[in-house]
């Protein structure tokens, strides 16, 4: 490592009623990946936007390779070599994955029009040199989130930065990609001379891959490290300020009635083609099913199909034993069914409306909230959503906040509070601790369990595999849209389910 590339004084940024960073001090060195841990809210992607320019601090000052510099813009942040892939992506839906990636310095033909031919051949470059496949002509509404992310690190190192600031950029990725981007991470530390700034509430993910490591808390710098000197006892500890307990779970003994069934169900993805093919499954009260699969396998589809968001092709769901196969969204929420989606922002939240309004959602036609004529019963819905964000440890200003300006952790607490609420039976679960830290990843596991020990069937889709063994009863593994294997958890290994989710099987393995 080398001398000190960026460095913060006294950073200091203040939002009406929060001080989200609160006279930080840190030191990035050249040449090493630095990792920035905390809870939701401590302020860490709030730091990361001022180096990158999307925030102006309201005191302190940034040093780049020693220099005073005032970062304006991103653009000011690029010309300085500052590259950053946010936790939600800047992806244009309609746009190809060439198109996205050139965004902004396309190359011309002819001096006035996008060079398209040239953008893919850009991409399929660096596709090939970084690892990182994706197909340059597809509309990027048509991929899975792993390979939406994977464009937004292509477009980084397009621009050619020699900082890069990553915010939680395994969150999409199995444990076999994350492997691989661990190793571009290094090659390009190691090879090419970059810094790397990486943002993760993955604490083994911080010792294995970085140099050091800064811990923040409620808008403090509260410490760095050398990785070699940190567990990830003592990160947790630090970021939480108190003692964690890392409670194992176990299966649940007292499996009821058979709540939700599905057969021979196929679905179809945007483009037409099979997603789902040929799926059957049941989940019972009081039993966890998890849904283990490289992303971008059907997993979503089958998701929207379980809830009315999707069309099915052919087969049947069975809601406590009525056929649903033709119900709409109101239907299956009306037959009891709950469903935190994969994409938060994109279809679990209202961002321009506030916290209780989001909330609220499902609630208006329900007594005691709704009031006469079209009015609502504003008295009941305060004491309500006041109740919840208490209940759910959900960090705003007030009930009146707009949720889009909540971190990401906050929003999704605020999604499982208003989901969890509503008492239903069975509960479709996608993603719901991506992107969280590690208390909050403990606060919703916590609140799972309880849910199924309830007695909820609760269907689990998670691109975590140590997610999907902690909160299991069963695991089923999905390739191509075909269940490839059901297990009972105690029975199985990671190793084992690995090779299901590439389409392998153990008897034709090795």
């Amino acid at each position: 490592m080398g001398e000190s590339i960026i460095k913060l004084v006294g950073i200091t940024k203040v939002f009406p009623g929060v001080v989200a960073n609160d006279n930080v001090n840190l030191e990035i060195r050249e040449g090493e990946i630095h990792a920035i841990v905390g809870e939701n809210g401590a302020g860490k992607s709030t730091l990361m936007k001022i180096i990158y320019g999307l925030y102006q601090p309201t005191d302190g000052q940034i040093y780049i390779r020693g220099r005073l510099t005032n970062v304006t813009n991103p653009q000011v942040a690029i010309k300085n070599g500052i590259g950053m892939v946010h936790q939600h992506f800047m992806l244009v839906p309609s746009f190809t994955a060439a198109e996205n990636l050139v965004l902004g310095s396309e190359p011309q033909k002819n001096g006035l029009f996008m060079d398209f031919d040239k953008a893919v051949k850009i991409t399929k470059e660096l596709s090939e040199k970084y690892g990182l496949y994706v197909d340059p002509y597809q509309k990027v509404e048509d991929l899975s989130v792993g390979i939406q992310q994977r464009i937004e690190i292509l477009k980084v190192l397009y621009r050619g930065a020699d900082i890069l600031i990553l915010d939680e950029p395994t969150a999409v990725l199995t444990p076999q990609e994350s492997q691989e981007l661990f190793a571009i991470m290094r090659r390009l530390v190691e090879d090419m001379g970059k810094t790397i700034i990486i943002i993760t509430h993955k604490l083994q993910e911080v010792l294995e891959v970085s140099h050091r490591v800064s811990v923040m808390r409620r808008g403090k710098l509260v410490g760095t490290m050398d990785t070699r000197d940190a567990t990830e006892q003592i990160l947790a500890e630090m970021m939480v300020g108190k003692e964690v307990v890392f409670e194992k779970f176990h299966a649940n003994q007292n499996i009821g009635e058979k709540l939700l069934e599905v057969r021979d169900l196929v679905v179809r993805d945007n483009r037409g083609f099979i997603a789902v093919d040929g799926v059957s499954f049941s989940i019972a009260a009081g039993e966890i099913l998890g849904v283990a699969g490289v992303e971008g396998n059907g997993q979503t589809e089958l998701v929207e199909a379980l809830t009315g968001l999707r069309k099915l092709e052919e087969g049947s769901i069975f809601v406590k034993g009525r056929d649903m196969a033709k119900g709409s969204p109101s239907d299956f929420r009306r037959m009891g069914i709950a469903h935190i989606p994969e994409d938060r922002l994109k279809t679990g939240l209202a961002p321009e409306a506030s916290v209780n309004e989001n909330l609220m959602m499902g609630y208006q036609h329900k007594k005691p909230y709704e009031g006469l004529g079209m009015k609502l019963n504003k008295k009941a819905i305060s004491q309500k959503t006041a109740q919840l964000i208490r209940q759910f440890d959900i960090r705003t200003p007030s009930g009146q906040t707009r949720v889009k300006s909540l971190s990401g952790g906050n929003m999704q607490k605020l999604v499982v509070a208003r989901e969890f609420s509503f008492d239903s039976p069975i509960l479709i679960i996608a993603q719901p601790t991506r992107g969280l830290d590690v208390g909050a990843i403990e606060f919703i596991h916590r609140l799972i369990i309880d849910m199924r020990d309830a007695g909820r069937a609760i269907l689990l889709v998670s691109a975590d595999l140590d997610e999907i063994f902690r909160l299991s009863d069963r695991i089923v593994t999905i390739y191509e849209g075909k269940l490839t294997g059901e297990f009972r958890t105690a029975d199985v290994t990671k190793q084992e389910i690995g090779l299901y989710m590439t389409g392998k099987n153990l008897s034709t393995a090795g």
